[in-house]
């Protein structure tokens, strides 16, 4: 499985997510009654609109026309016009949901972080603090480009699950964050490859070492094993390259990347060994303690 169909994956949860908006936008929706006025003669149009009605075109455009660039220009309209009122604060947050909708990301997440500044207190703040790592999380790259965006994507989410963990948002926060890891661990992993075809076995090592200690939750675990028992065999550093085999079997008796590593291990007319004081398996103990 590639990095990027687990990222498409995860991405299925997108659906709820935008539910969970409108529904949002529905309970924002106080000012009730039809839109004719949008139709207003702009040349008769007074400078600064009433609150309540720009409010409205907003969410008339979210809602009826799917619009969300056209929203968020509302939105931000009412903060323009109407600077710290109750109508200000509601719209700078549909204002970071619609960017979202949008899929303008950095505008989103400005407007989200402007929010969490001005009005950390607010029941809405946990959702505000979402969309920031939703959105870091929505351009999460390949794992052969640069990963900046991924670890702050899981910055921002670890912020949803530790202020706000008994919300909705911290129960999706915790998927979004496990499909950021595994593509930290994808990039370690790739990393790691490169090291061993150029024969740079402690490089390999200490790659595929980060894996098994700080990814041990990843998919990618299973291969790191792998490959360090290969790095180890190539070093001449059996006990450790056994463990590695050992361990990976105990854990992933199923795995196809035991087979591989019992193969090599084979090979040479060994078998897969644990060795406890090995770094592997007192890592491995301490996880299943």
């Amino acid at each position: 499985m590639s990095a990027r169909f687990g990222i498409a994956s995860a991405l299925r949860d997108r659906a709820g997510f935008v539910a969970r908006g409108l529904a949002r936008v529905a309970a924002f929706a106080l000012v009730a009654g039809t839109l004719a006025a949008c139709s207003t003669d702009k040349d008769l149009a007074i400078p600064d609109d009433p609150a309540d009605k720009l409010y409205n075109e907003g969410l008339y455009l979210l809602q009826q026309k799917s619009d969300y660039k056209e929203a968020a220009k509302k939105f931000e309209e009412v903060d323009r016009q109407h600077p710290y009122s109750d109508w200000a604060r509601k719209a700078l947050l549909m204002q970071a949901y619609a960017y979202y909708e949008a899929k303008e990301y950095d505008d989103s997440i400005t407007a989200a972080k402007r929010y969490v500044s001005l009005h950390p207190g607010s029941a809405d703040a946990a959702y505000a603090q979402f969309l920031i790592g939703s959105s870091y999380y929505e351009v999460i790259p390949d794992v052969t480009r640069d990963q900046q965006r991924t670890e702050k994507a899981m910055s921002e989410l670890e912020q949803v699950i530790r202020k706000y963990p008994n919300t909705e948002y911290a129960a999706s926060a915790r998927k979004k964050l496990e499909v950021a890891r595994d593509q930290l661990a994808g990039k370690e992993v790739m990393i790691g490859r490169f090291y061993l075809n150029k024969k740079d076995f402690v490089g390999a090592i200490n790659r595929f070492k980060l894996v098994v200690t700080q990814y041990q939750t990843t998919r990618h675990v299973e291969e790191a094993l792998m490959r360090l028992t290969e790095a180890y065999l190539a070093l001449g550093i059996v006990q450790e390259a056994q463990t590695a085999a050992a361990v990976l079997g105990h854990n992933f008796p199923d795995s196809p990347w035991y087979k591989d590593a019992y193969a090599m291990v084979s090979s040479g007319g060994l078998k897969p060994s644990e060795n406890k004081d090995s770094w592997i398996s007192k890592l491995f103990q301490k996880r299943t303690g």
